[in-house]
């Protein structure tokens, strides 16, 4: 059985698919096991969609799960080829894109055909992107394979790739025509990567949903995928999804309400880029851009410090960072502040929280106090 969250969009819906719970009993080795993964060739059959699909995973993931993907497509049907890029951040480049756009080119796809992206956050924004820019915009559908992914990047429809001064600087707005999500597959993520997707959860419990933040603060540990229970992890999905599908529908290309789901991400995309994207990973980074947004919303009288320090011990339950890590410039933050693409009329703006729950977004944080909160980081 599965379980269908919609995202209702005014030009394209489309569905994210989740399995009703998961198997905790199921390894990921057991090949002949049912599995969502094995439903994508169907899936994309019912969209009535073109014949020719490129596939696009990291070597990692491939290994993983590619072929098994590539026999569930070609079972319904579909014509196959296949791309795997570099893991991490910083190959999150044009150059990539044109890898992809010459494996499209070199395999003919067409206006209806499809890219598939199997991976993490950074498959999808590439993938994505490549489908937006191919012949002016072709199909993708997107098959998170992290925590991340499944909760955050593989939904909403924002793609792009990083400039060398600023992280989603070079981007476009295109939504998948499906999103399928196998929790099974969550068997293989490094512990780091795990961690890295409970940023964004706990994200959308302090902007949000006080129920799920309430829920994460019942668990004993975050942790580790072994230590969160399966019916947590169900919730962690279906409440995360839908939080994401119901700020999309509402404001699809963020001109107004999607601007809260960047909280966290404002310094936290300053430390990803002065790091050059190897120190701290996008989940980890998001962690101490929330931990300080906190404190300036504290600074400001916007906040109770009780709530600050109970987002903070959820923070450090997942086993995430609070302070900055060492050597960063805090200057360097300020000046990188203004590369943000959240900018408007020179003014940084901020998402901060007034109660679990409920944020607002401001560009009115005195830069003295921004200072004074990472200093005390």
């Amino acid at each position: 059985m599965t379980s269908v969250i919609n995202v209702n969009l005014p030009e394209q819906s489309y569905e994210i698919a989740i399995p009703s719970l998961p198997d905790a009993t199921r390894t990921v080795s057991d090949a002949n096991a049912p599995s969502s993964l094995d439903q994508l060739g169907q899936q994309m059959a019912s969209l009535k969609l073109g014949k020719k699909v490129l596939l696009v995973s990291n070597p990692t993931i491939f290994k993983h799960f590619g072929e098994r993907a590539i026999a569930s497509l070609k079972s319904a049907g579909f014509e196959v080829a296949s791309c795997t890029l570099p893991p991490g951040e910083r190959y999150k480049t044009l150059n990539s894109i044109q890898k992809l756009y010459d494996i499209a080119l070199e395999n003919r796809l067409e206006r209806s055909s499809t890219m598939v992206a199997l991976g993490g956050g950074v498959i999808g924004d590439m993938t994505g992107f490549a489908a937006a820019t191919w012949l002016r915009g072709i199909n993708v559908v997107q098959v998170p394979t992290t925590l991340l992914a499944m909760v955050d990047s593989a939904i909403g429809g924002k793609t792009g790739v990083n400039h060398p001064h600023g992280k989603n600087l070079i981007g476009a707005f295109h939504q998948p025509r499906l999103v399928l999500i196998d929790p099974e597959v969550l068997k293989t993520l490094p512990m780091r990567e795990f961690r890295a997707g409970m940023a964004e959860v706990i994200k959308y419990g302090v902007i949000w949903d006080a129920e799920l933040f309430a829920q994460l603060e019942a668990s004993k540990r975050l942790d580790q995928l072994r230590y969160v229970k399966p019916e947590l992890i169900h919730t962690i999905l279906m409440r995360s999804c839908q939080a994401k599908a119901d700020v999309v529908s509402k404001d699809e290309k963020e001109g107004g309400l999607r601007a809260i789901l960047n909280y966290g991400h404002t310094i936290g995309h300053a430390v990803e880029s002065l790091t050059g994207y190897r120190l701290v990973n996008h989940g980890e980074a998001v962690a101490i851009g929330m931990v300080a947004a906190g404190q300036i919303a504290v600074e400001l009288g916007m906040w109770q410090n009780v709530d600050t320090e109970r987002q903070n011990a959820l923070i450090q339950k997942a086993g995430l960072p609070t302070q900055l890590p060492t050597g960063v410039d805090i200057e360097a933050i300020i000046e990188a502040l203004q590369l943000d693409k959240k900018v408007k009329a020179g003014k940084v703006r901020f998402v901060l929280p007034t109660e679990i729950g409920v944020v607002t977004v401001t560009d009115e944080v005195p830069s003295d106090i921004i200072r004074q909160v990472l200093r005390g980081m």
